[in-house]
């Protein structure tokens, strides 16, 4: 029941939203008097909206008296309540921060007070008190994953058959947007809007968001509308320019804005790379108990940006070439980023099954990550998870707590052979775990949706079903590297080499003409071109050694840019 003016009759009657997660936590009177300082009080009325889902922008509000809820879909028939905020608490999530438009709408309802501050006083404050920064960066990575977990944020809908709305779905996915996926072929009423709505197949799939409908979009569209291209590209030569935002990619971000590089990095679908769809990384130093893949990137992503580094997401990187002492980095769009020193981070791409009938299911039932996004799509259900690295365990501990049952299907007859003894131990302790050893997937069963997967046991050549409504591929991966073209000297695998890989004869040629030195260490066949990370031969797989990697290259950059002479700047082309 909603009020002529929407909001719903019984919200002086709702009650505050218990924070049994951690994300809700409430600021005391002397961090409120601190905020004070850069906000300004303002009086509040029931029906007060406060910030729209899909505004451009919105400021950081603390509830100083009163109630404020938080709606998904806010007066349409799907209105959906997420949380009631009273006093002491703070609104918003991850989006203020990165400049993205909020995902929800926050209207008053119960009168009282909020302060108000601007978020750029509010950046300003937390410089200065890394406490309060700390808080509130937590509060809103939890918050993100609650968004995630609820399905809330935008609507895709299409079809799983559809090459395109899995495009948008793996992309959302990765991102870490708060989405919800509308299949039309199982979902009626779905199928029915797209009819009076007069939306044929072809303008599908359509992105949802309010009251905005937006058909077939491509990954840059959606994610101008949602405000995740927040760095507009360069016109001029740059520094230093990163291609990838993985780990390797995130860390060279960071150390060159810090000592005063102008840096700019892109990466083609999201920031965090393979890591970034780790849903637990419990070996990297200084967490003890682990950090997702995915808060990571966002930890990374907002200290890069705090020391002034550009990154531009979706960009992909098409070609490179050099022209007047620059190096220019060709874009999908047509663009050209001009730069001084170049940092490769493109890591690598998980490996596709080669198994007949399986593209329909890819982004729907198949995939090559395991977050909440994954977790939600096969809730309940038996999986399958194919793969014997620390990747595969990764997955396999996670969706456990989500799935009814898990396969893990490996190929090695130890699951201790390619993985961490920790990893492969604590599997064999969960009980709704099963490990197939020996195994390789031959086929997949179903009708529209995924119903099984066929494996055959490689001592006996026997064939088994095994329930599974998704599949998790993680069965190793292949360096992202053919848009380097032929100046750019690779292994037999196409990983790049760097340093004393590099043979003396590869240095002669005219790229090295005047440069008195050897290759520096991460540094290719070009110089002032460094390669790092997992896309680089010889690299440890770790995200440790990623991040170092990424650190070291900045030094290296210096050196190579104290030995060349300062070209004039060339504008980028488009």
């Amino acid at each position: 029941m909603t009020r002529a003016d929407g909001v719903p009759t019984s919200e002086a009657r709702l009650a505050e939203t218990p924070d049994s997660h951690g994300g809700y936590p409430r600021l005391g009177a002397a961090r409120i008097d601190a905020l004070s300082a850069y906000g300004a009080r303002r009086r509040t009325e029931p029906g007060d909206v406060l910030f729209s889902e899909g505004d451009e922008r919105y400021d950081f509000f603390v509830v100083l008296d009163g109630k404020v809820a938080i709606y998904q879909g806010y007066g349409t028939d799907d209105q959906e309540l997420i949380a009631v905020h009273g006093r002491g608490r703070f609104l918003g999530e991850l989006s203020l921060l990165t400049g993205q438009a909020p995902f929800f709408t926050a209207v008053v309802v119960e009168p009282g007070e909020v302060l108000v501050v601007p978020v750029a006083r509010l950046r300003e404050l937390v410089t200065h008190d890394a406490a309060l920064g700390d808080l509130i960066l937590r509060a809103y990575l939890i918050r993100r994953e609650l968004l995630i977990g609820l399905g809330a944020g935008f609507r895709i809908v299409g079809s799983h058959f559809s090459p395109e709305a899995r495009r948008l779905c793996e992309f959302a996915a990765r991102n870490r947007l708060p989405h919800r996926w509308i299949d039309v072929e199982d979902d009626h009423a779905a199928e029915e809007l797209l009819r009076s709505l007069g939306i044929g197949p072809e303008e599908t799939p359509l992105v949802i968001w309010g009251r905005d409908v937006l058909r077939n979009p491509s990954a840059a569209e959606l994610a101008r509308r949602i405000g995740l291209k927040t760095s507009e590209l360069p016109d001029d030569v740059v520094d230093l320019l990163v291609v990838g935002a993985g780990p390797s990619g995130l860390a060279t971000a960071v150390y060159g804005a810090s000592e005063g590089r102008d840096t700019v990095t892109i990466d083609a679908v999201a920031t965090g790379g393979q890591a970034g769809t780790s849903s637990r990384i419990e070996n990297y130093l200084g967490f003890p108990s682990g950090i997702s893949g995915g808060e990571l990137a966002e930890r990374a992503t907002l200290q890069a940006e705090k020391f002034g580094a550009r990154i531009a997401v979706p960009n992909a990187a098409v070609a490179l070439r050099r022209e007047d002492g620059h190096y220019l980095v060709g874009l999908d769009d047509g663009d050209e980023i001009a730069t001084r020193a170049l940092v490769v981070a493109t890591g690598v791409r998980y490996r596709r099954l080669a198994v007949p009938g399986l593209d329909p299911y890819e982004g729907v039932s198949v995939f090559y990550a395991a977050t909440l996004a994954e977790a939600r799509v096969c809730h309940d259900d038996p999986v399958v998870v194919v793969g014997g690295a620390n990747s595969a365990g990764q997955a396999t501990v996670f969706l456990s707590r989500y799935a009814a049952e898990v396969r893990l299907v490996t190929r090695e007859d130890d699951l201790a052979t390619s993985m961490s003894r920790y990893l492969a131990d604590r599997i064999e302790r969960i009980p709704n775990v099963e490990v197939v050893t020996n195994a390789e997937v031959r086929d997949v069963v179903g009708n529209g949706a995924l119903r099984a997967v066929v494996v055959e046991d490689a001592r006996t050549g026997e064939r088994e079903e095994l329930p599974g409504r998704a599949l998790f591929v993680f069965i190793g991966a292949e360096p992202h590297t053919g848009w380097l073209g032929d100046g750019v000297a690779l292994d037999d695998g196409g990983y790049v080499l760097t340093g004393y890989d590099i043979a003396r004869a590869v240095t002669e040629g005219d790229e090295w003409d005047g440069v008195e030195r050897q290759p520096l260490l991460l540094e290719t066949s070009l110089p002032g071109v460094f390669a790092v990370g997992d896309v680089r031969h010889g690299s440890i797989k770790r995200v440790a050694s990623a991040v170092g990697e990424g650190a070291m290259a900045v030094r290296l950059v210096h050196e190579h840019l104290q030995t060349v002479p300062h070209a004039e700047p060339v504008a980028a082309q488009t």
